[in-house]
This record gives C-alpha cells, sequence and structure tokens, in this order.
C-alpha cells in the first residue's frame, strides 16, 4: 500500500473524493443524454434541429435557475440529501426519456436532468471542502474535474451504442439504472458524506451567519467576478463544444472527421491538464497566477487558431495545448472560488456561493448557442474563433480580478479580529 494510503485521514479522503467524483461524473454524463440520440429522435418524432436544440435550451435554463437557488437548500439542510434528490432526478430522467412518446416527454425528461444537474457544484464543493483535509483540497478538485470529463467522454458511446444495438429506448432506460445504481451506492456509504460542524470549527460560521443576510454574498464584488469568470470560460467552451469540429472544417478544410478529432484531442487536453493543475493547487501560492499562466498559454493557441497562420496538419496539437491550460486552471479555479467565500462569509455559505458562482456556467452553456449560430450562418467563422481568444483574455483578467478581492476579504476579516 502507498505510504500515503496507510494514513487513515488520508483514506477517508480518498473515499470522500471517489464518491463525489462518481457523482459529479454522472450529472456529466447526464449533460449529454439527449444530444447523441439527436439522429433517432428527429427521425422517429419528425423533429427539426431548432426543436432538439431547445430540449438543451430547456436543460440549461432549469440547471442555472436550480442551481442557483440550490446553494441556499444545501446551506440549510446539508448537501447529503441534496445530492440525492439530484441523482434521483437524473435517474428519472432516464426512464422518462425511455418512455418517451412525443415531444412533451422528452422535454420532461430535459427539465428532469437540468434538475438533477443543478445541485452538484454547491453539494459537492460543500462536501469537499468540509470533508477533505486542505492540504489534498487541490487534488480533490483536480479528481472532481477530471471525473467530469469522463462523465462527457462516457455518455456518447454509452447512449449512442445502446440506441444502435437496441434502440433509443432502452438506451434511456440504461440510463436511468446507471443512475440509480448511483444513487444506491452513495445511500450505502452515506456516512462518508455527512456534513458536521463541531466546538470551535462552527463557532465562526455560526456567529458569521449571524452578521450577514442569507443574500449579503451578492454584495462582495469577489463573488460577482468569479461568475463573470465562469461565465466566460463557458461561452468560450459551449463554442468549442458545439461548434468546433464545423469551424475547424470551414477554416482549415479538415473533414468533419478530422475536425471532431481535434474536439477529442481538446478533452483529452483537458483531463491532463486537471491533473497537472492539481498537483499546482496542491502546492499553495497564488491560484490566480496559475489560472493566468494557463489561460495565457490557452489564449495563444486560440489565436494562433483565429489568424489562421499555421498549417491544417498542426490544429490537433494546437487544440489539444489549448484544452491543457484550461484543464490546468481548473483546480485553481476551483480554490479560488473558496477563498472568495470563505473571505468575507465563512464556510457555512459554501453552498450558496458556490451555487451561484457554478450558475455562471450554465448561462455561459445556454447562451453560447444563441450569440454564434447566427454568426456561424452569416460565414464569419474566423470571427468565431478570434471570440474564443477574446473569451480567454476576459477569464485572464477575471481571475487576477477575484484573487485581489480575495486577499482584500481576508485582510478585512483579519483586521477586524
Amino acid at each position: 500500500m502507498p505510504p500515503l494510503l496507510k494514513d487513515p485521514a488520508a483514506r477517508r479522503d480518498a473515499r470522500v473524493i471517489g464518491l463525489v467524483g462518481l457523482a459529479h461524473g454522472t450529472s456529466h454524463f447526464f449533460h449529454l443524454l439527449l444530444p447523441p440520440l439527436f439522429p433517432w429522435l428527429m427521425r422517429d418524432f419528425g423533429l427539426n434541429f431548432t426543436e432538439v436544440g431547445a430540449l438543451m435550451t430547456i436543460f440549461f435554463i432549469v440547471s442555472g435557475t436550480g442551481q442557483a437557488a440550490s446553494g441556499f437548500v444545501v446551506d440549510r439542510f446539508g448537501p447529503r440529501r441534496v445530492l440525492f434528490f439530484g441523482v434521483g432526478c437524473l435517474a428519472l430522467s432516464g426512464f422518462a426519456l425511455g418512455l418517451a412518446d412525443g415531444y412533451a416527454t422528452l422535454a420532461v425528461s430535459a427539465a428532469l436532468a437540468g434538475l438533477g444537474n443543478s445541485v452538484f457544484h454547491p453539494v459537492d464543493f460543500t462536501i469537499l471542502n468540509r470533508r477533505v483535509s486542505l492540504p489534498r483540497l487541490g487534488y480533490a478538485f483536480s479528481a472532481h474535474g477530471l471525473s467530469g470529463n469522463l462523465g462527457w467522454a462516457a455518455a456518447p458511446m454509452f447512449m449512442a451504442g445502446i440506441a444502435a444495438l437496441a434502440g433509443w429506448h432502452w438506451a434511456g432506460l440504461a440510463a436511468g439504472l446507471l443512475a440509480a445504481g448511483v444513487l444506491a451506492l452513495l445511500i450505502w456509504q452515506r456516512d462518508l458524506l455527512a456534513v458536521e460542524e463541531r466546538g470551535a470549527q462552527a463557532a465562526q460560521p455560526a456567529r458569521t451567519e449571524r452578521l450577514h443576510s442569507p443574500f449579503a454574498f451578492l454584495q462582495s464584488p469577489g463573488v460577482w467576478l468569479c461568475f463573470a469568470f465562469f461565465f466566460v470560460t463557458t461561452l468560450a467552451l459551449g463554442v468549442l463544444q458545439t461548434f468546433s469540429p464545423a469551424l475547424l472544417n470551414k477554416v482549415y478544410g479538415l473533414s468533419l472527421a478530422a475536425a471532431t478529432s481535434c474536439l477529442t484531442a481538446y478533452m483529452l487536453g483537458g483531463a491532463a491538464g486537471i491533473l497537472v493543475g492539481g498537483v499546482l493547487a496542491s502546492r499553495g501560492g497564488s491560484h490566480d497566477r496559475v489560472i493566468t499562466g494557463a489561460l495565457s498559454l490557452s489564449t495563444a493557441c486560440a489565436l494562433i487558431l483565429a489568424l489562421s497562420i499555421v498549417p491544417a496538419w498542426s490544429v490537433v496539437g494546437l487544440m489539444a495545448v489549448l484544452g491543457f491550460g484550461v484543464g490546468v486552471a481548473g483546480p485553481s479555479r476551483d480554490l479560488l472560488v473558496r477563498q472568495a467565500a470563505t473571505a468575507g462569509f465563512g464556510k457555512a455559505a459554501f453552498g450558496r456561493v458556490y451555487g451561484f458562482v457554478y450558475s455562471g456556467l450554465d448561462v455561459g452553456f445556454a447562451i453560447a448557442p444563441l450569440i454564434v449560430g447566427p454568426l456561424m450562418d452569416r460565414g464569419h467563422f474566423v470571427a468565431v474563433l478570434g471570440g474564443v481568444a477574446l473569451l480567454q483574455g476576459l477569464a485572464i483578467v477575471s481571475a487576477l480580478s477575484v484573487g485581489m478581492q480575495s486577499r482584500i476579504g481576508r485582510r478585512a476579516v483579519s483586521g477586524a479580529s
């Protein structure tokens, strides 16, 4: 056994990280519950691209609204019960898809998946911040981000594979059974997910709660800057996830298969970056500077792609490096949000702060197709790639601003005490 895992506290941390990562990976799997099945759904129900795209709009509207609200529920009732509710909704969404007989049922499935997805960031980060030792938090956030990427990667193969073999109804039912199995495991291991406050650790949050209203965090510039950071980074991610095959096909003349492989390279680069980012985040230091360095690399790659100054064969490598930079920034990003949460509001506000700032992800994903779609229709493909570079640059500015606000907040708290 590795020396680290001989430590009972380290073994407990690893089990907590594993359970939370499994739940997070399941939520990302359900992000892509419906898109792999669009060809079958369009054929069987006579739907067009606008109608199937609207299903994802339903998903992200419900998820974004629910995520902002679920943070308050987590802070009030604890993360464990909210997590069970979320995974249960994911299971129901799969079963609804499996039994769908029309567009209305598909919309219900999308809404249930969005509702289930809405709880995960407030729940996950509350559990990780409260149950995992501080020296291992960077690794915890790295594993959390990696599990999400793995969930994204697994869904298309799982859903499309079963649909091709047995039909899309069975694919939906299988997804529901998958989430039900995850829920059963979480309930079995529920003691690892319990969040309790004792002694001195509970005193400070209690005092903080008395000093601040439940909505006081909305007056914090750092919280709004975190929201802005997630919004702009997710706008860029939404553009690349949704449109990069078509963009690279139009700008560089790559075949759709080759352009799609570039998206795969981006995702694999992101996964590798998350692993490296976890090590860097766990070493301490300035998280905003890690983010700045990583996203500067991604910005440079996006700008090179937009300028079309490289041969087509090099695009796959540039996409991998672009994803790597975004991945490296991930764990430090999550620790930066933690600093923003604790700087003025204490541990008792983890749920509402994480819920609000991570709702920026859903807003970005929901808006990206609305902005980019018309540009693509008008043939402004290079401008879209330039926009990705601009968004990465804006993310750097917001990260540096969050770091500055967090340091100001910590000094203010220290001075007050």
